[in-house]
């Protein structure tokens, strides 16, 4: 029988930090705001608990989201500080991550009306990507709630990419299908190498939602683990061309777009590198509309 997690109050101090609220919550885990009572620094806490046998998996998913995260240092990607692990050495029930604290709202739940805004907030994601595969590492979850939008002191918004559980080496060929439906990349479905090109995939189907409100067409349309395996990825539908959906949009963004929710990973861009190269020219062109494209 599973166990209910462990809800800790205000004023409690777990793990040295002083709980001054909760912020979240997820499967096995609860998200608090808390004050470090040494240096008076806030941060955000996640507790990760061993209910039972299963939640085992989000102990490790918590691991490893520790270990991409602490060897990275970008802006556009949130920074976990310490894990602490509480309980015997061969039995963990307890995990923490002392977090960033990134104060804003997913691109899920609020999206900036601006075009230029929009395309500068995919710029700084796909930069943050970038960094990830410099460093060896796939996301492998991106998607619009994995993006939360803040602001800097100047008041400009920026992107911050989060929830690294799924992440991986690039190479990884998992056992198990993960990702989310409406994002997912075909060799994710097919259980294939993941590699860069499948978060260029991944944020490919983000920017298509957060442009049109809708979803591409995925190889998760199938409910039978046994026919997604073996589904040929060009019967894939396609995906309404963007351009058909939104015509104020720059050709030179549409085709973008489109080319990162190719099935085919040899017509996808070649890095996300060049993903984020291609959107910084593009915010160029929008905020100086009187620049001939042709002089760019």
């Amino acid at each position: 029988m599973t166990e209910e997690l462990t809800v800790f109050k205000k004023g409690d101090l777990v793990e040295g930090y002083r709980i001054m609220s909760e912020i979240g919550r997820g499967a096995a885990s609860i998200i608090y705001l808390v004050q470090d009572p040494k240096t008076k620094q806030i941060w955000a806490l996640k507790h990760v608990e061993k209910t039972d046998p299963k939640a085992q998996r989000f102990l490790d998913q918590a691991a490893i989201e520790y270990k991409i995260a602490n060897q990275i240092n970008h802006p556009a990607i949130r920074r976990i500080e310490r894990m602490i692990k509480s309980g015997s050495l061969l039995k963990i029930r307890d995990l923490y991550l002392v977090m960033e604290l990134v104060d804003g709202i997913s691109l899920f739940e609020e999206k900036p009306t601006e075009l230029d805004v929009l395309i500068d907030l995919f710029r700084q994601t796909a930069s943050g990507l970038h960094e990830m595969h410099k460093h060896g590492y796939v996301h492998a979850d991106m998607k619009p709630h994995n993006i939360i939008i803040g602001s800097d002191i100047d008041g400009n918004l920026t992107a911050k990419v989060i929830d690294l559980g799924q992440s991986c080496k690039i190479g990884t060929i998992k056992k198990r299908i993960q990702g989310t439906p409406d994002y997912i990349a075909p060799e994710q479905v097919h259980r294939r190498e993941i590699t860069p090109k499948t978060d260029i995939y991944n944020f490919g189907a983000t920017m298509y939602w957060t442009l049109t409100d809708k979803n591409i067409p995925t190889a998760m349309g199938t409910k039978s683990d046994s026919l997604m395996g073996s589904l040929d990825d060009a019967l894939i539908e396609k995906p309404t061309p963007i351009s058909e959906l939104r015509d104020d949009l720059p050709d030179r963004l549409s085709d973008l777009i489109m080319q990162c929710c190719e099935p085919d990973l040899d017509k996808r861009p070649d890095s996300m590198e060049d993903v984020a190269n291609k959107l910084d020219l593009i915010l160029g062109i929008v905020r100086a509309p009187s620049i001939p494209v042709d002089e760019v």
